[in-house]
């Protein structure tokens, strides 16, 4: 994969497995499966986050209910058909399983991408500003993955003052929320969104590198992915 476009885009994850695998899919006889991992907040809640691992990556690491593991990847999207409509998918495709890093933030992700959207700005009743944005982030054989991010207070006004095709710097986290989706009159849903909450974000690259400094070898072994 092209440097440049596996920097622009990368997640670190530490948290605890709570679903079996199941099959997702085959690429050149390569499988993927699917996992939910539970991330602890710095509060007392945690995030349930959708993850694609390899078969070849989980031989000598163990996907089992209640393992704690760590992981290094990508946030990507892709459309799937639900109930004869496209809906937009998120999940963390994992190319290393590795190990926990200590007193480390359990939850990263950087991102390079372009705004795709207008921004939408809103104060909650509490007065509380918040901006939604859609970053499209370019991913290798002319792809993309289009990521919602969430801006709070300043950074929200900040961003509800950049324009469509703006290119943003940002670092945050990913998180998951519950919704309820009105069906009919009497019946609703409870649904999950995934987005990512900003922490900082710029339009130049003058900001914190996180991963950057992640201290991941040589101390420490880990199966990597060459696939897509």
């Amino acid at each position: 994969m092209n440097f440049e476009l596996c920097n622009n885009n990368k997640v670190y994850l530490c948290g605890k497995v709570i679903s079996e695998p199941t099959f997702s899919h085959e690429i050149y006889g390569e499988s993927f499966y699917d996992i939910n991992l539970e991330v602890p907040r710095l509060s007392e809640q945690s995030d349930v986050i959708p993850v694609t691992v390899s078969e070849r990556l989980f031989k000598d690491n163990s996907l089992e209910v209640g393992n704690k593991i760590a992981v290094k990847g990508q946030f990507r999207s892709y459309n799937k058909m639900v109930d004869g409509r496209s809906k937009l998918m998120l999940t963390v495709f994992v190319r290393e399983l590795c190990e926990e890093v200590p007193n480390y933030n359990s939850n990263i992700i950087e991102l390079i991408g372009y705004i795709c959207k207008e921004p939408i700005y809103r104060t909650t009743p509490f007065k509380r500003e918040i901006c939604d944005m859609l970053l499209a982030v370019n991913r290798a054989y002319n792809k993309s993955d289009y990521l919602p991010c969430i801006a709070w207070g300043r950074n929200a006004r900040y961003v509800s003052e950049l324009g469509v095709g703006e290119k943003v710097f940002l670092t945050g986290r990913i998180q998951s929320r519950q919704y309820q989706k009105k069906i009919d009159e009497s019946t609703a849903e409870t649904r999950i969104a995934f987005e990512i909450s900003i922490s900082q974000i710029s339009v130049d690259d003058n900001i914190e590198r996180v991963l950057d400094a992640l201290p991941m070898e040589p101390n420490v072994s880990s199966s990597t992915l060459s696939a897509t």
